[in-house]
């Protein structure tokens, strides 16, 4: 896709297909966004439906993440191999199958499952659609890119919000999955007339041999029918974990959980796999921090501060503004600074902002609104700049799958982060001071592996011959933005 020569990294130079690309992919990171929230606002009526005690009830939101690493590793490889706009295509259709089946569901299992399917689409979406913005935008503008695409998450999150109140009252909580079909349709008609992104196009998709892509590794003759008995034995680990089904072997479910991760790790990167295993560890410790707020922050407003029901929809409302407008900026600034030089500064600049919200105390709502645009902002807005800074540490023959499989196991940590604020909070007696402790410790440890770049010192100490370009840049420098 050729960019219409114009001001250099403004958007008056996208053409109008570009644009449209954004569209179509902003719609899918919408749903991401209503499709994780809406199953916790119906949470309860499952529940009674069902005849689930609220424990099992909840463990319908992990069973997405069942499967994200599937999806992710999947639906990037066909991405690698045969180009973004199909792993896209395929993706929204995963999600829409999904959606409509959740409707359907006629109890626990069945609805965990087809959750999980929607998860192998929620998946496909975050590797699929932004390798496909960034490699479809100027490389000027790809902060750009990433940051305004992942402000249709929080705003997914808000319409849902909007959407449970005139739709569940009305027809019940099936009618809320089946209310999500029209954005999908749309989506699936905006993407089928789409080119292919430029980059993949130049670099994979016009060469004769294109068994460089990440498909080539994993689906080879040999490797076809261990890769899948694998996968069937990792996934079982993960219902069995996450559906609270140990039976006593939960230690020895994660350590096989674990191997089996490290085996496609060194499958897909090669020799690059300690890199990719970094990248591992930054997503996870950034789940850790941002997402025991996002699950547990309505708690601790309803418990410890007593707000009603309506000041808490309207709290989290302000704080999901923020999260939208801080993508946006990060991207606008990240492009003129640098990636990395921006996402430390905003993670720094976040704690200023984490302890007042947590010790503010009753009464005051307005502040409280504020604090949370700001804190949500820095903290959950930088995430706008995650596609990017991964997607930075893979060639475009890798790109699709890398990011996808190395965020979507990352996101682990998301599951657990309820749990490890609780648990903390039991420990304090306060849910306020636990969120606060968990939220600035690992703000602070994500922020000292970016501002150190260790995935991509590692890679160079590797010494692989490697075209992403976060190898390309000098030891010691704080700017990767392009």
């Amino acid at each position: 896709m050729a960019s219409p020569t114009g001001i250099a990294g403004s958007f008056r130079q996208l053409s109008a297909p570009q644009r449209k690309a954004f569209f179509a992919a902003w719609l899918g990171y919408l749903l991401d966004g209503f499709d994780f929230i809406l199953i916790t606002l119906v949470l309860t009526e499952i529940a009674d439906e069902f005849d689930l005690g609220l424990t099992a009830a909840a463990t319908l939101v992990s069973a997405a993440f069942v499967s994200r690493w599937l999806g992710g590793l999947l639906l990037g490889s066909i991405g690698d191999r045969f180009g973004r706009k199909p792993a896209m295509i395929i993706s929204i259709l995963a999600f829409s199958v999904g959606s409509l089946l959740c409707g359907l569901a006629w109890g626990y299992w069945s609805l965990f499952v087809f959750r999980a399917i929607v998860g192998l689409g929620m998946a496909g979406e975050y590797g699929s659609s932004a390798t496909y913005v960034m490699e479809s935008w100027p490389k000027s503008m790809r902060n750009r890119a990433t940051g305004f695409l992942l402000s249709a998450y929080p705003i997914g999150t808000v319409v849902a919000a909007l959407a449970y109140q005139v739709i569940v009252p009305l027809g019940g909580w099936r009618w809320l999955f089946f209310a999500g079909l029209l954005p999908i349709a749309l989506t699936l008609y905006l993407r089928r007339a789409l080119p292919e992104a430029a980059e993949w196009q130049a670099e994979v998709g016009d060469r004769a041999d294109k068994d460089v892509a990440t498909s080539s590794v994993l689906f080879t003759p040999r490797r076809r029918l261990p890769n899948a008995l694998l996968a069937t034995v990792l996934a079982a680990a993960l219902v069995l974990l996450f559906s609270e089904n140990t039976g006593g072997f939960g230690w020895l479910l994660i350590a096989v959980t674990v191997a089996g991760f490290v085996a496609f790790t060194v499958q897909v990167a090669g020799r690059l796999w300690p890199v990719m295993l970094a990248i591992m560890v930054t997503v996870f410790s950034a789940f850790l921090y941002s997402w025991p707020i996002q699950s547990l922050l309505p708690t601790y407003l309803k418990t410890e501060l007593h707000y009603t029901a309506g000041q808490v929809s309207t709290a989290l409302t302000w704080a999901g503004l923020g999260y939208a407008a801080g993508c946006c900026l990060a991207g606008v600034v990240a492009d003129r600074l640098g990636t990395r030089v921006t996402y430390v500064g905003g993670l720094f600049i976040s704690l200023l902002f984490v302890v007042p919200v947590f010790i503010l105390p009753a009464g005051n709502i307005v502040l409280l609104w504020i604090l949370l645009f700001v804190m949500q902002a820095t903290s959950q807005g930088i995430s706008g700049l995650l596609p990017k800074y991964i997607g930075d540490h893979f060639p475009t023959r890798l790109r699709a799958a890398g990011l996808g499989f190395s965020y979507n196991v990352g996101a682990l940590g998301g599951a657990l982060a309820p749990l490890a604020g609780a648990a903390i909070a039991a420990e304090m007696d306060s849910l306020g001071h636990a969120l606060m402790i968990l939220a600035g410790s690992l703000t602070v440890l994500v922020a000292l592996i970016i501002g150190f770049d260790i995935p991509a010192r590692i890679g160079r100490a590797l010494k692989t011959d490697s075209e992403a370009p976060a190898f390309a840049k000098p030891e010691g420098t704080l700017t990767s933005g392009l």
